[in-house]
């Protein structure tokens, strides 16, 4: 191991210190993800993982800047792990970024996570780690939309794709329009998923996303009141931006109904009427007014 190699995890290891970044960034791991990265990363990311690799003029999307923390920082390492193993397209990106996972074994890939963590400005911290939340049987969307990558590490305001929220009953879905508005430019040469927007904008058809969240017909609920009184969308509708595929696990359930038949008191399922009624009455003892009435919703 050369003087330059030791003196180069020094300064790393010195920095991240300084700064209050994560003390799980092993130094030797750190080391060698670094040496995996060169070998491996560095043609089309750039050596100093700014997306500036000697094969990077030929992409039509520029690879990542992978020192820019803004946007890394929100990525879960499980993410990052799924797009070195399996490819860009693992995550709805472009197939520009091969799968690595005949050439790299899973201790390997760690270290580059480890290594990519080490160089993020603003610094990886311990408190940005995030895991990727999986709900079962949630829709395959006709485009694979990962909130992971705009709710969470692009960090787009919820309301910028769900428009109708802040003044309306439905939250609404985006439309074409507002899809191309980023996806006019962006992504447009090289990624399928993007390519079958442009596809759908070419033939004047909206885009047919699957319904995930709905309460029953007799139900009356209004996003409005509850986006002015400041009710975060992860409320109702669970960690969404950690969601690949949304999903979710709601309504009555035979498990719940049999322990309250037996005398258990468990909780209420989301998005279910005692639920809803228990978040009112938490929200009346903080100070709030929420409204108790069964006209409320049932009118």
């Amino acid at each position: 191991m050369g003087g330059g190699c030791l003196l180069a995890v020094f300064v790393l290891t010195l920095a991240a210190f300084r700064t209050g970044a994560s003390a799980a960034l092993d130094p030797r791991d750190v080391q060698a993800g670094q040496a995996l990265f060169v070998r491996s990363c560095a043609a089309c990311h750039g050596e100093s993982g700014r997306g500036d690799g000697s094969s990077a003029a030929a992409f039509a999307t520029r690879p990542a800047d992978l020192t820019d923390g803004r946007l890394m920082n929100g990525l879960p390492d499980e993410f990052l792990r799924n797009v070195i193993e399996n490819g860009g397209p693992a995550e709805g990106l472009a197939p520009t970024m091969p799968p690595f996972k005949a050439l790299l074994s899973a201790a390997q890939v760690s270290q580059v996570i480890t290594y990519v963590r080490s160089i993020s400005q603003p610094p990886f911290r311990e408190a940005d780690h995030r895991s990727v939340t999986t709900v079962p049987n949630a829709p395959a969307q006709p485009i694979f939309f990962n909130h992971i990558v705009h709710a969470s590490s692009f960090q787009i305001a919820c309301q910028y794709c769900h428009a109708q929220a802040r003044r309306g009953t439905a939250a609404g879905l985006p439309s074409v329009e507002r899809c191309m508005g980023c996806h006019k430019i962006i992504g447009f040469q090289d990624n399928p998923e993007i390519a079958k927007i442009h596809d759908y904008a070419r033939r004047g058809a909206p885009i047919p996303w699957i319904r995930v969240f709905k309460v029953p017909e007799f139900t009356y609920f209004s996003h409005k009141p509850h986006v002015r009184a400041g009710v975060a969308c992860q409320t109702c509708h669970g960690p969404i931006e950690r969601m690949r595929v949304v999903g979710a696990e709601t309504g009555r359930t035979l498990g719940n109904d049999l322990m309250n038949l037996v005398g258990l008191k468990p909780p209420p399922p989301p998005l279910t009427m005692g639920w809803c009624i228990d978040c009112h009455r938490d929200q009346n003892r903080r100070g709030a007014q929420a409204p108790l009435e069964c006209v409320t919703c049932h009118h």
